[in-house]
């Protein structure tokens, strides 16, 4: 019997995948499932590596599944003898370590619902998420502890350099007991950290919708060696960096420590990573480290997510590993929707485009009033599930052909004198300044136009008068001459979100405020 895996084809895709033949690729059913099963317990024949941990200080580890399946259980033993009990919420607060999987999976084998949390979080980030989820225990270690001490019903457990002393004494084997639909997960979407976003509540079998993602957005087959930098207090580097990979068997690579993108560079050449996938703030960093050519590559998969990718990146990244970089889109809320099916040799990548729908999804531009836009036409991006049209607060277009591009938040729509305008786009004609690192556009209240183009830059030059002129015949050449931005300021940095996708809501807010940005107005 073929299964999913061992086909590699957009034609392929079309043809096979089904609900049931996506359920072959488990252990579990309906009934009976359990994540930390199907991704370390069923994969420890021999001492195969399941996680390389590329640590930012360049001490790199190599952790087997027969570890964490051994050390998960004595976890989960751990918890049940400190009355934790099925669908209990563990909190885990640590950077990738073999104490963060561990600690992960033994709380999900024995039935309790994990809840990753982002390490950079201050005190108010950590109390809003504590008091929604009401974990009965926090696993962090000796600098975040104080944070969340003395925080009432709430176990602290410090995974200092005995945390694995500590469970030696607990038998190395549980079976877990979990159903299908039983919760496993509380994942928080990507806030700020005073702003409390939802938390998405997702079960056991969430792994199996998950693999549509693996298999045709990041393209993961048995026999990878896949990279994914992003956090895995986040949706793409739990559920598409870790989650998906470990289920087939995949060894995996995670970052800790802060991120510097030669370490990265280097760590793909030295453990001869065949995949990667990775947000677009990571190639950025890769391509302004200017040391990408230092390094050699085995790469045959390369994919993003998270923010659209400017096209001088897109060059870069295809012009370094010598492969188109794949967009894959969706949301945390309504998983992934659009790919393009890394690794198929007849699913020709378009420059800017987020692809096509997933095996068996239909996805539509509509207008204002729920009709289909014609090709190349701006409107609202709109996937058909259980009997309805989703709106995913994207707008997009699509071309003859049936690929579809990104066209930004409905919110980041600039509306001048009439015109509309897209925030990517201005963004992406300013970044082919050579001189520009980073920049993020919004529109800004104008007496005359209604609205104008603002542009923060971040830039090592100066932002002089000659700079910002520069700048804004960039954008005339490339787009338009009424889509110039009319205002453009010098920053330091940039408002992120913890995921490190560009707040541009962050910029509008300052901006009602009257926030002072920076030096050159025109």
């Amino acid at each position: 019997m073929t299964k999913l895996t061992e086909y590699t084809s957009y034609a392929d895709a079309q043809a096979h995948c089904t609900t049931e033949k996506l359920w072959e690729l488990f252990d579990g059913n309906r009934e009976r499932m359990n994540i930390a099963h199907e991704c370390i317990d069923r994969h420890v024949d021999g001492e195969r590596t399941a996680i390389i941990l590329v640590q930012a200080n360049g001490a790199d580890q190599r952790v087997s599944f027969r570890q964490i399946a051994e050390e998960s259980s004595r976890f989960a033993h751990y918890l049940v003898e400190r009355g934790i009990q099925p669908g209990d919420r563990v909190a885990v607060m640590l950077e990738p370590s073999r104490e963060f999987y561990v600690a992960m999976f033994g709380a999900m084998k024995m039935g309790a619902i994990a809840v990753p949390l982002f390490t950079l979080f201050g005190p108010d980030g950590i109390r809003l998420r504590v008091q929604d989820c009401k974990p009965r225990i926090l696993v962090t270690n000796a600098e975040k502890a104080p944070l969340v001490a003395n925080t009432p019903d709430l176990q602290l457990l410090v995974a200092d350099s005995g945390f694995m002393d500590s469970l030696a004494g607990f038998p190395s084997e549980f079976v877990p007991q979990t159903r299908g639909d039983d919760l496993a997960i509380f994942q928080y979407t990507s806030g700020t950290t005073r702003e409390l976003p939802d938390a998405v509540k997702h079960t056991h079998r969430s792994l199996v919708t998950l693999m549509l993602a693996a298999l045709y957005g990041t393209g993961v087959r048995p026999g990878d060696r896949y990279m994914c930098p992003s956090s895995p207090a986040w949706g793409h580097g739990l559920w598409h960096g870790t989650l998906a990979p470990l289920a087939m068997g995949v060894t995996i690579g995670a970052y800790a420590g802060k991120f510097n993108a030669e370490r990265l560079l280097k760590a793909l050449q030295d453990h001869r990573f065949t995949n990667i996938s990775a947000a677009a703030t990571h190639y950025r960093m890769m391509r302004n480290s200017g040391v990408a050519a230092n390094y050699h590559y085995f790469l045959e998969k390369v994919s993003f997510t998270g923010e659209p990718i400017d096209s001088e990146t897109a060059e870069f990244v295809e012009t370094t590993f010598g492969r188109p970089v794949c967009s894959m889109y969706g949301t945390t809320e309504i998983g992934v929707c659009l790919v393009n099916y890394p690794g198929a040799a007849d699913f020709a990548v378009r420059v800017g485009s987020l692809g096509k729908p997933i095996p068996g999804l239909k996805v539509e531009v509509q207008d204002a009033n729920g009709a289909p836009c014609g090709p190349g036409v701006t409107g609202e991006l709109k996937l058909w599930r259980r009997g309805e049209w989703l709106a995913t607060k994207d707008l997009g277009r699509v071309d003859a052909d049936g690929y579809l591009y990104h066209g930004g938040r409905a919110d980041d729509v600039i509306i001048s004198a009439g015109w509309t305008i897209g925030a990517v786009e201005v963004e992406d004609a300013i970044l082919k300044h050579p001189d520009v690192t980073e920049a993020a556009v919004i529109g800004v209240p104008d007496p005359l136009r209604g609205q104008v183009v603002k542009a923060f830059v971040v830039s090592p030059r100066r932002g002089d008068d000659t700079f910002v002129q520069e700048i804004q015949e960039g954008v005339r050449t490339r787009l338009a001459q009424h889509e110039y931005p009319r205002q453009v300021v010098f920053v330091v940095e940039l408002p992120k979100t913890p995921a490190g996708k560009i707040h541009r809501r962050k910029l509008r807010e300052q901006e009602l405020a009257n926030t002072p940005a920076a030096s050159a107005v025109h």
